[in-house]
């Protein structure tokens, strides 16, 4: 026994390992140089995470931070026993919220909490926040492992991510200038991403469905539709803000359409949108039916289909189609348009067919 076993020998007995977790952190060392960028000026396993942003020629560089977590999807991941993607939705959801300001991701941060640190586990989810990182162009510069005896039920863990991105000030995005004419442009999602899955696993529950049977309209299993990962929006739309303005954009999470898009609007303006403008994923044809649903709920509690909105104006809106045609990571659809909102009536109003 080495002497560092010896001297943690209590706290061990008390259900922490420290010996372990010193091994997961050199396990995953390597994953994580993988999402350094040249800002990152630190190693790994310092008390904290340095990293200098490069500012030259913004006016004035403002910081955009977001937190976020996974979850009740993570039951699903505990579930199907696959741990290797939570860890994208973990930064998908701080790092597209950042976005919707126009800030470019420069860093990430995540928490991992479990009752006993099971090292195969812990590096796999971490693969994921790795992969995640590198998707949206940003380091992980940090994180945390708490191995909390008692605290969880055997086999579980719980996540938390903290983004930090960056944006000169005149080219914040905020909405102020939308008006009426404006076209909302929605860009696909690859699921129901990290939202609304308490009431998706009571749906499942009350299916009957298991993993391994293939999910209706589809054929992918269902554990393959389920645990796919939140769509990362980065690179198409910073692309697509160095050739126009955007006026506004939503990251369409918990409160779906009803909720999220008059978060950017002014309050004189609403989005008229036209459903059925874009793909509907076979999982919300299946929870609408299964759940006995409308599709005002569903559009209520989940994505639909369209995990990101753009606001732009629209003389812009077909060269903003084009581009993201252009691009094979992202689908895109003219969802919509703004109008004018006449006293205090909704802030979205969905036409069904």
């Amino acid at each position: 026994m080495s002497d560092s076993a010896k001297r943690s020998q209590a706290y061990t007995a008390a259900g922490v390992n420290i010996e372990a977790g010193n091994e997961f952190v050199s396990r995953i060392k390597n994953m994580v140089k993988s999402t350094f960028t040249p800002g990152v000026a630190t190693e790994i396993g310092g008390f904290g995470g340095l990293f200098k942003p490069e500012i030259a020629g913004m006016e004035a560089p403002m910081l955009v931070a977001g937190a976020d977590g996974v979850g009740t999807k993570l039951k699903l991941a505990f579930m199907f026993d696959k741990h290797d993607t939570v860890g994208i939705d973990l930064v998908a959801m701080s790092v597209n919220d950042v976005l919707v300001q126009g800030a470019t991701p420069l860093f990430f941060l995540d928490y991992f909490a479990t009752g006993k640190l099971e090292s195969g586990v812990a590096e796999q989810v971490v693969s994921g926040v790795c992969e995640g990182c590198r998707q949206s162009a940003c380091a992980l510069l940090g994180g945390e492992t708490a191995e909390m005896p008692g605290f969880y039920p055997d086999g579980e863990y719980d996540l938390s991510g903290f983004a930090v991105g960056m944006v000169d000030t005149p080219k914040m995005v905020t909405g102020k200038d939308i008006s009426a004419g404006d076209v909302l442009i929605g860009l696909g999602a690859s699921g129901a991403h990290s939202n609304g899955w308490s009431l998706i696993r009571k749906i499942l529950g009350e299916s009957g469905l298991q993993q391994d049977d293939t999910f209706p309209g589809t054929d992918e299993t269902v554990a393959e539709v389920l645990i796919k990962p939140t769509k990362l929006y980065v690179k198409p739309v910073l692309e697509l803000m160095e050739a126009m303005t955007i006026k506004g954009m939503v990251h369409v999470t918990g409160g779906g359409f009803y909720d999220n898009i008059p978060r950017v609007l002014p309050d004189d303006v609403k989005a008229d949108i036209q459903f059925g403008s874009w793909a509907m994923l076979p999982i919300f044809d299946w929870l609408k039916t299964q759940g006995k649903l409308s599709w005002p709920e569903m559009l209520q509690i989940f994505n639909c289909g369209v995990g990101y909105i753009l606001i732009v104006d629209g003389e812009n809106a077909d060269k903003a189609l084009e581009m993201l045609d252009a691009r094979e990571d992202v689908d895109a659809y003219r969802i919509g348009e703004i109008s004018k909102r006449e006293g205090t009536g909704e802030q979205v109003e969905i036409t069904f067919p």
